[in-house]
């Protein structure tokens, strides 16, 4: 299923098109119901519009919540493919929807659009066959014009070679790409415009937010001080009870591990934060292969806000913002590598051998990555990657498709030892 011309729909304009779209057509070609699941602001209603042939917002159609009352069946009526947004503040019509579903043939009868997991979890009823899910997050470099898309993830892993011209992106520019985020409601707005959304959207999620995903009141300045301590750990492997400790002080004991991991269970179901999990790689080596997750929110902005900071921040700080620059590029990685059916890992072992992204596509079938903000730690990055497929067992995981040092800007071009230098301007799906 193709999304429609300009002129089919009206209310598409100024739609900026994004890697997912491709994705949504093909899952609605597959199943019968599409869930477009992402962080609220992130572009998941004018997403699913451009396939929908009718739509219904339930988070504020009053008409329409009554009527849910009374009879939901009535609410899917319409047009399809059907938009159904912001499912979740009625969680009855999921099971009405799955028997839609079944009880028409064909495929792509519905889209539903959710920006969190409802309180009683409901799709644990199974969707299998007939829902399939979608992840959209904010938008990346590419799908917001910053990045050329010369060098292509799905070719890398491929096994093409990458190269490119220099790309101009300035470390003034990505300080504010950091600061701005992707969020697509700020496309025209000035970066302070946006920084003030930001802190808005960080100041929703303390008071109201966290409440929506499982009905507990908390109190909004512990929400406020683990968002702190999440932000100042961005891109790292900080353990869940080092976050506890940071945000417990000497003056709260009240904070325990069991609360924290509360706090975190609801931001993962608002889709705010969303860790990066270890790769399970095969090793030829001693070495006992680190699992803990390295912690990031769905977009590095979250965390700029968290923090009230701004571009000077950043330049007083150059080691967090090496860290916001990484969260960056994980951020677009995870775009690029959904389109493909591939994810994104880390490694690191007990002898502190890191690999900052591994992109895994399944069985023989993976790219590692190094990120680094300065150019002068390209060699050390390299030397890196090569230690670590060194170690990795070959034999049983398959040989790497591309080794490649992700860096700010530059030329994308491979090195004699074969890594690549690839700059995040030029990095594209």
């Amino acid at each position: 299923m193709e999304p429609k011309s300009d002129e089919e729909r009206a209310g598409a304009a100024g739609y900026r098109p994004r890697v997912a779209d491709r994705e949504l057509g093909e899952c609605l070609a597959a199943a019968g119901a599409v869930l477009i699941e992402g962080p609220r602001a992130c572009g998941k209603t004018a997403t699913a519009q451009q396939m929908a042939e009718s739509e219904v917002f339930l988070d504020v159609d009053r008409a329409a919540q009554d009527m849910i009352a009374v009879n939901p069946d009535l609410v899917l009526e319409g047009t399809t493919p059907r938009l159904i947004d912001e499912w979740q503040t009625a969680p009855v019509v999921w099971n009405h929807i799955r028997r839609a579903v079944d009880a028409h043939p064909g495929k792509g009868h519905f889209i539903l659009t959710g920006s969190a997991v409802p309180p009683d979890d409901i799709t644990r009823h199974t969707g299998a066959g007939r829902i399939i899910r979608l992840r959209l997050r904010p938008m990346s470099l590419f799908e917001l014009g910053r990045s050329t898309g010369r060098v292509s993830l799905a070719h890398m892993i491929g096994g093409a070679p990458s190269q490119s011209p220099s790309t101009d992106l300035t470390v003034n520019d990505l300080a504010e790409m950091v600061c701005v985020g992707g969020w697509p409601g700020h496309l025209h707005s000035s970066p302070d415009e946006a920084m003030r959304v930001n802190r808005s959207y960080v100041e929703d999620i303390c008071r109201a937010d966290l409440k929506r995903v499982d009905g507990v009141r908390r109190d909004p300045e512990r929400v406020r001080r683990f968002l702190h301590s999440l932000a100042r750990n961005v891109a790292t492997h900080a353990s869940l009870a080092t976050i506890t400790r940071d945000v417990a002080g000497p003056d709260d004991p009240r904070m325990t591990g069991h609360t924290a991991r509360s706090y975190l269970t609801g931001l993962e179901r608002l889709m705010v934060v969303e860790d990066q999990p270890a790769w399970a790689s095969h090793s030829r080596s001693r070495s006992r292969i680190q699992v803990r997750p390295k912690r990031h929110f769905v977009d590095p902005s979250i965390a700029v806000a968290a923090l009230d900071a701004g571009p000077e921040q950043l330049f007083r700080d150059f080691s967090w913002f090496g860290l916001l620059f990484e969260s960056l590029v994980v951020r677009d990685l995870r775009v690029y590598a959904q389109a493909m059916g591939a994810r994104v890992r880390h490694y690191r072992d007990d002898t502190h051998l890191e690999v900052d992204a591994i992109v895994d596509a399944g069985p023989g079938r993976w790219a590692a990555f190094e990120i680094k903000l300065g150019l002068g730690r390209i060699d050390d990055a390299a030397r890196s990657l090569l230690k670590f497929v060194d170690r990795v067992d070959t034999s049983r995981c398959g040989e790497p498709a591309a080794l490649g040092v992700i860096v700010e800007r530059g030329f994308g071009y491979v090195r004699p030892d074969g890594v690549s230098v690839i700059p995040l301007g030029a990095l594209g799906p």
